[in-house]
């Protein structure tokens, strides 16, 4: 595909976001972590309710929140996580796209990310201490990718068939399911 954009590094940085589940201890800093939580605030949602606020979850409290979960060792492995929580008047597709912005502000500071979803919604407010009526499903973990454990987790999952994109082909429909 060949597009005159006039942004492309931006769409190029959409399109190269990938999942890190292997971190290294080294801290996120401030600053950045600062910058996160703006991209994570500016992001758009319906009617502008913005319903959603951020709980930055660091050190022994990351053991703690994966016990929320299924599949949650990239939190385990991560040194930050944000916990993304949904207030009354919010709605999960909102917090999605919340998640999405963390993800790309992280990844163009350098830092990686896994979303996580937190099957034990009940175990997630209990541990974050959530105010009656609000709830956690979903986390993102986040630190500076350790490479070499990154490469070999890549290359399984691609052996095993998990790893890649579906032709464009089976994906877009026109006007109609197949068409």
């Amino acid at each position: 595909m060949s597009l005159v954009l006039p942004s492309p590094e931006t769409y190029n940085r959409v399109l190269g976001l990938r999942v890190v589940r292997a971190y290294t201890d080294e801290p996120i800093p401030p600053t950045e972590m600062d910058a996160i939580l703006e991209a994570a605030r500016w992001t758009g949602s319906s009617k502008n309710t913005q319903g959603w606020e951020f709980i930055v979850v660091e050190g022994d409290h990351l053991d703690t929140l994966a016990t929320a979960g299924s599949f949650t060792d990239p939190i385990r492995n991560s040194t930050t996580a944000i916990a993304l929580v949904q207030t009354p008047e919010g709605n999960p597709f909102d917090i999605g796209r919340a998640a999405q912005n963390i993800m790309l502000a992280a990844a163009a500071l350098g830092i990686g990310s896994c979303p996580i979803t937190l099957h034990d919604t009940d175990r997630a407010s209990e541990v974050l201490e959530l105010p009656n009526g609000f709830s956690c499903r979903y986390a993102v973990a986040l630190g500076f990718p350790f490479n070499e454990d990154e490469k070999e987790s890549r290359q399984t999952r691609r052996i095993s068939g998990m790893g890649g994109r579906k032709p464009v082909e089976d994906l877009i429909h026109r006007q109609r399911y197949g068409g």
